[in-house]
C-alpha cells in the first residue's frame, strides 16, 4: 500500500477525532478485518463500528477489499489505505479539543499494546530498542529533531514494504512488531533549560 503521507484538511482531522475511528483505523493499518471483527476486537457494539468504518471509507482512509457470504448475509472486509499523516498546517488549524481526542485515542492505544507486549514477552529479543531521552534544543534544533524522526517514518515505511514483498515470496516468518515515536514539549520546559540544560540523556537498550 502507498503511505498516505499528505492529509491537509483540518476538517478531514476533525472527522477522525472520535477514540472509536482511531482505534478501527490503528486495527485496519495492521490487517484486513470486518467490521464484525472489529466489533469483537474493541469490545463496541457493531452498529456503532459500522457505522465508524463508513465513514472512514467515506474519507477515503480505508478501502473495501473483499465480500465474503456469511449466514445469508455479505460480510465486507477492509484495510487501511496507508499509514495516516496529517500534515504540520492542518495540525495547526484543528481546534484544541479535537487534538486531545486524537492524542488521548492513540496514546490509549500505545500504552495498551506497550503493557501488553511487556506481559507478554515482547520486549524478550535482544535487539529491541526502548530509550527515552530528556533533551533541551532551541528552536531550530526543534525543528530538526521534528524532521529527522519525519524521515525516519519515511524508512520505516519503505522497510515495510520491502519486507512484505519477501514474505509473499515465502521469506521468513513475519515479526509482527509496534514502532513507537514521540517528540513533545515538557510542560515544564522554561524550568527544564535553566536547571537541567547540562544534564546527560536518560537512556535504556535491552
Amino acid at each position: 500500500m502507498k503511505p498516505i503521507t499528505d492529509i491537509n484538511d483540518p476538517r478531514l482531522v476533525k472527522a477522525m477525532a472520535h477514540p472509536l475511528r482511531v482505534q478501527i483505523l490503528s486495527v485496519l493499518e495492521q490487517r484486513v478485518a470486518s467490521p464484525r471483527e472489529l466489533s469483537d476486537e474493541l469490545d463496541a457494539p457493531l452498529g456503532n463500528v459500522s457505522y465508524h468504518v463508513r465513514t472512514l471509507s467515506g474519507l477515503g482512509l480505508i478501502k473495501l477489499v473483499k465480500k465474503t457470504p456469511r449466514r445469508g448475509a455479505i460480510e465486507h472486509y477492509y484495510e487501511a489505505r496507508g499509514r495516516a499523516v496529517v500534515t504540520d498546517k492542518a495540525w495547526a488549524e484543528v481546534p484544541d479539543i479535537v487534538k486531545r481526542a486524537l492524542l488521548g485515542a492513540t496514546l490509549a492505544d500505545v500504552s495498551e499494546e506497550v503493557n501488553a507486549a511487556a506481559a507478554g514477552g515482547g520486549f524478550e529479543r535482544e535487539d529491541i530498542h526502548l530509550t527515552t531521552s530528556r533533551v533541551v534544543v532551541d528552536e531550530q534544533g526543534w525543528r530538526e529533531l521534528s524532521k529527522l524522526l519525519g524521515d525516519t517514518w519515511k524508512s520505516i515505511d519503505k522497510i515495510q514494504r520491502d519486507s512484505g514483498k519477501r514474505l509473499k515470496d515465502g521469506g521468513d516468518d513475519a515479526v509482527d512488531a509496534t514502532v513507537v515515536a514521540m517528540l513533545f514539549e515538557r510542560p515544564d520546559a522554561d524550568a527544564a533549560s535553566s536547571s537541567n540544560s547540562k544534564r546527560e540523556p536518560a537512556g535504556a537498550r535491552r
